[in-house]
């Protein structure tokens, strides 16, 4: 039987993601989307009437590319994606808000967080669909658009690496406690997500634990065209 994305979310490793994301902010997931699924996913750019605005990223001085923010009413891959990710990745959020000190005010639910993003101003959907064309990039940035942050994010690849496109490799960049910035790359494999931290993360300190800040960005793609869903579990202002 072909389990669906949603099962292989819930039958991934969430311990040893959980360890991975500790250690770098950013961990790589089992393959959940097939690539006619990737496919689907990626030909919904075309369909103008699904999004509330699109981003071009030069005009904003972010890099160079296109975004498109998903309206409320997503498609349903998308929102089931979403959906199944939310428990998994509350549990970690959590966990680093204890050893951080910081309150966790999120709900068991999903639904029940974005009613409070909205009930504090942030109502506006901030799930995109990312294309980047041969010579674009991603500047490095953090995707907080408000008080009410969820502090963990996905990012789902949608095409090849080494077929549809070339470079285009995600960025993680750490601004270490007293230390020089530490970066890593990941090539963001098809049709696999990769979870990482919007904002900072628990870095382990002589004195307990500090916030180690994070940004996130993408290099430049080389060739080819690069789609991306990228997963926020906020909403914006």
């Amino acid at each position: 039987m072909t389990l669906t994305p949603a099962r292989r979310i819930d039958t991934a490793d969430w311990t040893a993601l959980a360890q991975e994301l500790d250690t770098y902010g950013g961990a790589l997931t089992p393959q959940l989307l097939t690539p006619a699924q990737c496919a689907d996913i990626a030909a919904l750019y075309e369909k103008e009437e699904l999004f509330r605005t699109t981003i071009d990223m030069a005009r904003y001085r972010f890099g160079s590319g296109q975004y498109r923010y998903f309206h409320h009413d997503l498609p349903e891959p998308v929102a089931a994606l979403r959906a199944a990710f939310y428990p998994h990745l509350l549990t970690i959020a959590r966990d680093w808000a204890a050893r951080l000190g910081r309150p966790a005010p999120w709900p068991d639910t999903l639904e029940e967080w974005l009613e409070r993003c909205h009930a504090a101003g942030q109502d506006r959907s901030a799930q995109i669909l990312l294309r980047y064309e041969a010579g674009d990039w991603n500047a490095l940035h953090r995707d907080v658009f408000g008080e009410m942050l969820f502090p963990l994010q996905v990012v789902i690849g949608l095409d090849a690496h080494g077929t549809d496109y070339t470079g285009g490799e995600f960025l993680l960049v750490e601004q270490r406690p007293r230390a020089q910035s530490r970066g890593t790359t990941q090539v963001l494999r098809q049709g696999h997500g990769l979870i990482f931290t919007t904002r900072d993360r628990p870095v382990a300190t002589k004195r307990g634990w500090s916030a180690g800040a994070m940004r996130h960005g993408v290099s430049t793609v080389r060739s080819g065209r690069r789609h991306a869903l990228g997963l926020v579990f906020h909403d914006a202002a």
